[in-house]
């Protein structure tokens, strides 16, 4: 008769951690979670209206997939099923927080963008959307070039969580809007 040799407690605890992992893993998989994959769109051509040096506008342009076409600037309106416009991009940066000598300690930065999405032949089918993101963000003089690229990058991530969430709501069209 063999005899058993008892196991390590690391062994023990190696295996304990991967029948949990297993057992979330079921689990995650047994309530409908999945990964956001690409999104599909009721339409194949849109036309962008950006403001001009607007960032959003020309984010969102890069940002749909191979299945919908952007059309160029030159294009007619008549040949895309919807039009976009992207207006009232603003920028803003304001001080919510300064020090008992008056200096800046804290800002806060903001993006605001308006929508209006109309198909070809002008029905209305989203007007006036306002999309808003803001981020705080402290403040030293002492590295104001640190922080001004902190800016920089805190503005592309509101960017890019506004194109996002245009994306999510283009998504979200039906068929029958569009006639």
């Amino acid at each position: 008769m063999a005899t058993q040799t008892p196991l390590s407690a690391s062994t023990r605890r190696a295996a304990l951690q991967f029948a949990g992992l297993a057992l979330a893993g079921a689990g995650l998989a047994g309530c409908g979670f999945r990964l956001r994959g690409s999104q599909t769109f009721a339409f194949q051509r849109i036309a962008i209206q950006p403001q001009p040096g607007g960032a959003v506008a020309q984010e969102l342009r890069r940002a749909f997939g191979p299945a919908v076409r952007v059309l160029a600037a030159q294009d007619p309106l008549t040949q895309a099923q919807l039009v976009l416009t992207v207006s009232n991009e603003q920028r803003e940066r304001v001080v919510v927080g300064v020090n008992s000598s008056g200096q800046v300690r804290e800002l806060q930065l903001r993006i605001r963008v308006r929508l209006q999405l109309r198909t070809a032949q002008g029905k209305d089918i989203m007007e006036g959307d306002e999309i808003a993101q803001q981020r705080d963000i402290s403040y030293s003089e002492s590295a104001a070039l640190a922080k001004e690229t902190e800016e920089a990058l805190l503005y592309r991530d509101m960017q890019t969580d506004i194109v996002q969430q245009i994306l999510r709501r283009l998504a979200a069209i039906q068929p029958g809007q569009l006639d």
